[in-house]
């Protein structure tokens, strides 16, 4: 067995100080996650105003094939090298050549699909569009164990590097080709560029070869487990993507690029705030699955920090969604505005809904993750077609009413047998809960009193008096200020380098 590499796979140095690791990978990942965000954003202003809705819809068209193709190029096999305690380098490398060839044997089935997606949306471009992302699966196969490694190790500025240096490629390429006239394939190129950068970031920051497969390598329990995740993922991929699936075929890529752009504006501050909390979280609680309390009061503060941040967030962008989208799209994304207002609802939760997935996953209890997905989709599929007839509007709104009725029985399933249970969620995030609620009051009069005044004048102001309101609210609680202490002194722990 190769010793070369053991530093690499080894985890135990990990344990110490846990709580101030976690903290600095969280403040690396988080400031990162708004560097993205600040590309994201000022790109996505510039290319709305280039680009058309019609140009969105034909790439949301394509990744809605392609992204739903592209969960079977890793197997979550790059989850269980984050989750498993103990690895070594026979099992990676027999991983990495799975995931390898597996990248190749989506991007040959994604080719040949491409005239039928073009058949299906009636829309000829897609065939080509098609064909050239297909390459993507083949590129992003190369780097599914490297990438998996560096968050083994937590190496979570390694990672920021790396994504945002393939991030802001992608964006160079896309605004230049954008700008002389490519239309719609300045979202491929940026697509095509993102992946072969990402690839080579992490050949570069992971200084692992990979080996020749082996046999007897020990990775069948790893690969039943990336198994139970993607068949999780295969399943909640096409429940969340039906929609775009069903507007698309019905309504035409104008309506789709709409829904896609209300909806991905909506969830870009929300993802650049869950992810790196959960992207750090998974490997710490995987490593504390053996010690119940720490675990439970660790997941809970994951999930009360992130109600703090996000829920006031959707609040705020629900009563303002008019002059956001005018802001950052332009005057032609009018019509998002209300599907934007829909999905914000779904959004209240949702974020801190989804960390059950951490809590199954880093438990590893798969099984039960795969089957609550299979019933999750069932259900989010049928208020999907149930609110087709009323075009993006309807089935933003099924898709809002699914997300509230799923939630309850997600929960109690998730925390039954573990030291978590309801009443510690809701306890832990009611407070940000309820001061988010009466800021949306605040909002709402704060929509009727400023009135059309100029809109950049308009959004500093509410969200200066929106914060005010909010953290008053959240500071009268009982065990508020203490909450808001405890979030400073992380801050602290964070920049302690002692």
């Amino acid at each position: 067995m190769n010793q070369k590499y053991n530093h690499i796979f080894d985890t135990s140095h990990l344990q110490s100080d846990m709580k101030k690791r976690s903290l600095q990978s969280g403040a690396i990942t988080l400031s990162s996650q708004v560097i993205m965000f600040v590309l994201q954003l000022g790109s996505t202003m510039i290319l709305a105003r280039i680009l058309s809705p019609r140009d969105y819809g034909i790439n949301a068209m394509a990744i809605s094939i392609t992204g739903f193709a592209g969960m079977f190029s890793h197997l979550g096999l790059s989850t269980a090298i984050v989750q498993k305690e103990n690895i070594n380098h026979d099992q990676v490398s027999t991983l990495f050549w799975i995931n390898a060839l597996i990248g190749i044997m989506m991007m040959l089935i994604v080719a040949a699909i491409s005239p039928v997606a073009a058949w299906f949306y009636k829309t000829p471009e897609m065939f080509l569009v098609m064909l050239s992302m297909s390459i993507i699966f083949a590129i992003n196969g190369l780097s599914v164990q490297h990438s998996a490694l560096l968050i083994r190790q937590m190496r979570f500025l390694s990672i920021a590097k790396i994504d945002i240096t393939s991030l802001l490629a992608g964006i160079v390429v896309a605004l230049i080709t954008g700008y002389y006239g490519f239309g719609y394939w300045a979202l491929v190129f940026n697509s095509l560029t993102n992946s072969a950068v990402h690839t080579i970031g992490c050949w570069f920051c992971c200084k692992w070869l990979p080996g020749r497969p082996i046999r007897n390598a020990g990775v069948s329990s790893m690969i039943k487990f990336g198994f139970d995740l993607i068949g999780f993922n295969v399943i909640n991929y096409f429940a969340r993507n039906l929609d775009n699936v069903l507007i698309g075929r019905y309504y035409g890529s104008f309506t789709l690029g709409l829904y896609d752009k209300a909806y991905q504006l909506l969830m870009m501050p929300i993802r650049n705030i869950r992810d790196p909390l959960t992207n750090v979280a998974l490997p710490a609680l995987s490593r504390l699955q053996k010690e119940p309390e720490q675990y439970r009061n660790y997941y809970l503060k994951c999930v009360s920090l992130l109600a703090f941040v996000s829920m006031p967030l959707v609040t705020f962008m629900f009563f303002f969604s008019d002059r956001i989208i005018y802001l950052l799209l332009g005057p032609q994304w009018g019509g998002a505005s209300d599907i934007f207002k829909i999905l914000a609802i779904a959004a209240l939760m949702q974020p801190v809904a989804s960390t059950v997935g951490m809590v199954l996953i880093s438990t590893g209890r798969t099984r039960l993750y795969l089957i609550m997905g299979a019933i999750n989709a069932i259900v989010i599929s049928f208020s999907f077609l149930a609110g087709l007839h009323w075009g993006a509007k309807g089935v933003a709104t099924g898709y809002a009413v699914a997300n509230y009725l799923i939630m309850l029985p997600q929960l109690f399933y998730t925390f039954k047998d573990t030291s978590i249970n309801i009443q510690n969620f809701f306890y832990s995030v009611f407070k940000p809960l309820f001061a988010s609620l009466v800021m949306g009051g605040g909002c709402f009069l704060l929509v009727r009193l400023i009135g059309n005044i100029n809109v950049v004048v308009t959004l500093a102001i509410s969200s200066l008096v929106s914060s005010l309101i909010y953290l008053l609210i959240f500071a009268i609680f009982p065990s508020g200020m203490k909450n808001l202490h405890d979030y400073y002194a992380y801050s602290k722990l964070i920049f302690n380098r002692k």
